[in-house]
């Protein structure tokens, strides 16, 4: 394990802005080898080891399930996935094959667990990504079956920066911003499930940091969400002055009431990304000019069979009521797949599932599925009177494009589709000739335009939406909406970074949607800059080297 040295600083990843500070909490994920070792698992024979371990995760899943009912958002489709892999049936025959071979039962779990792991990892992207939730699920129920408490983030007795190796979804998904004022991992990239709910928080975060676990528990801790630097034990007059100043910037934040605009009166749409009735009603409550991305798949991931129409519309409706008026909402049709699977629409035993049948893709070989939700969100929409875009996932060729189209527009609506493959940003100006608007999805474009696996630390620096192959992408994407007059969004994480959104309403980008606890930092930040500023700083991060050398110009421009 990496110790703690004198060096003053680290340095990671940043992903959510904001100066935090407080002792450091660090939580090791670790169950009494005691517990372990008193365990006499050899003294149970297959068919009662069976059981016990079905008891355990049984146990485990339904307390995912317990928690994804009080959360909503990103934090409740994680919870949510994380039952559903901890009854995952593979799992569990992977279990008993080893059971059977003659290993008791922890070897078994351990054993089991190593086998998916393998498997995921080999699949990259996505699936890699739930590598950190097989772990945590391994240990869960390993706690349960030794008696030891389930592992997890404990409370802290004081505001603290917690600090980790990697933090799985349901420990994040739970976190209490009152208590936890800052996040710092040694894994995990910009468009980790950690980062996203982070930012659903507002929690100040930095992943990727290298050294993190070197960190003793109590160590004043001043982290910097704006440029991945974690200062230790930093001077208490300064750090008293630095975060009193970022308060009254984020008090002045909080009064931000819209609508989107620069201080010339260019107009920038602000929407909100919602997954549900819930997270839709509180989004309405606040300063956005409606929903640019909602994701229709959380409404599916519990089901084994599709819902009828006239249950996804009274779903959809859900979401469209709260937006009725002068207010409109994007749909995007379900983007299952990959690391979403749904039990009755998504293809088994993929070799690499981030590159297969997701998202549109699943309509190919079963057109009513699509068929089916458009007639849904089409009887939502005439119900609530709601203004209605529907955009499709996963959209490769302008064929493709086309034939969503027409779909979208026999019902009355307004037809898109999401850029996230690169070919879609390269032909953005031929997608346009056939569709009304783009909504560029950052996370995935930049997985697949960098080759990296978003979950994997050694690659952060290349799943960073600063890079500027994933800005040219943008800004060629944005040019082709300027040249057809039609809008062009994002409704990617990079869209809740103040100072990026300042960049990529330079490059032409017309709506920026995100988590609703980014909005008013977004807006407020917009607020305070021209046009062409914005074109400026446009400018400054296309011609950067490296996403620090582009976030370096950026500040120094807007703060200069």
């Amino acid at each position: 394990m990496v110790t703690q040295t004198s060096t003053d600083q680290l340095l990671g990843t940043p992903v959510v802005p904001g100066l935090a500070t407080g002792p450091a909490l660090v939580v090791r994920s670790e169950i009494s080898p005691a517990a372990i070792e008193a365990f006499d698992g050899a003294s149970l024979d297959e068919e009662a080891a069976l059981r016990a371990y079905d008891d355990a995760a049984g146990a485990v899943a339904a307390g995912f399930e317990r928690r994804a009912g009080s959360a909503h958002g990103a934090a409740a489709e994680v919870l949510t996935a994380g039952a559903g892999l901890a009854r995952d049936k593979g799992l569990r025959i992977a279990v008993r094959k080893h059971l059977r071979s003659g290993e008791d039962l922890l070897s078994a779990l351990a054993a089991g667990v190593e086998q998916f792991v393998g498997v995921f990892t080999q699949m990259g992207g996505l699936m890699a990504e739930r590598v950190t939730d097989l772990r945590d699920i391994e240990r869960r129920v390993l706690a349960h079956l030794v008696g030891e408490p389930e592992p997890g983030v404990p409370t802290p007795q004081e505001p603290s920066v917690l600090v980790a190796e990697d933090l799985a979804p349901s420990d994040t998904a739970g976190l209490d911003p009152t208590v936890v004022v800052a996040l710092v991992t040694e894994r995990g990239g910009p468009t980790s499930h950690t980062a996203i709910i982070a930012r659903q928080l507002g929690i100040p975060c930095v992943v990727g940091t290298a050294g993190a676990m070197g960190l003793r528990s109590g160590t004043r801790l001043l982290v910097d969400g704006s440029t991945g630097v974690v200062e230790l034990d930093p001077d208490e007059a300064d750090t008293a002055r630095r975060v009193a100043a970022d308060r009254e910037v984020r008090a002045a934040v909080e009064g931000w009431t819209g609508p989107g605009r620069t201080t010339d009166g260019t107009s920038v749409k602000i929407l909100a990304n919602v997954a549900d009735g819930e997270s839709a009603a509180g989004a309405a409550t606040g300063p956005v000019e409606g929903v640019g991305l909602f994701r229709t798949e959380l409404c599916f991931l519990n089901r084994t069979e599709e819902p009828s129409v006239e249950e996804q519309a009274d779903i959809y409706s859900d979401v469209l009521s709260p937006f009725s008026g002068e207010r409109y909402v994007v749909v995007r049709t379900l983007d299952a797949g990959s690391d979403k699977p749904v039990a009755f629409a998504t293809h088994d035993g993929e070799e690499n599932p981030a590159l297969g049948v997701r998202g549109l893709r699943l309509s190919f070989d079963n057109p009513g599925l699509l068929e089916r939700q458009l007639d849904g969100i089409a009887a939502a929409a005439e119900r609530t009177g709601t203004e209605t875009w529907v955009m499709a996932p996963m959209v490769a060729t302008v064929a493709e494009a086309a034939g969503f189209a027409e779909a979208v527009r026999s019902r009355g609506l307004k037809a898109g589709v999401m850029v996230e493959v690169p070919s879609a940003a390269l032909l953005a100006h031929r997608m346009l000739e056939v569709v009304d608007f783009l909504s560029i999805g950052t996370n995935d474009l930049t997985q697949y335009a960098m080759a990296a696996d978003r979950m994997a630390t050694d690659l952060a620096h290349l799943t960073d939406p600063w890079q500027p192959a994933v800005l040219q992408l943008i800004a060629i994407t944005a040019h082709a909406g300027q040249e057809a007059g039609k809008p062009v969004g994002v409704c990617g994480e990079a869209a809740a970074d103040p100072l990026l959104a300042c960049a990529l309403v330079g490059m032409g980008v017309t709506s920026l949607s995100m988590a609703s606890a980014a909005v008013r930092s977004v807006g407020a930040r917009l607020g305070t800059v021209s046009m062409a500023t914005c074109e400026e700083a446009a400018e400054a991060a296309l011609s950067a080297p490296d996403p620090q050398a582009a976030r370096a110009a950026v500040l120094a421009l807007l703060e200069g």
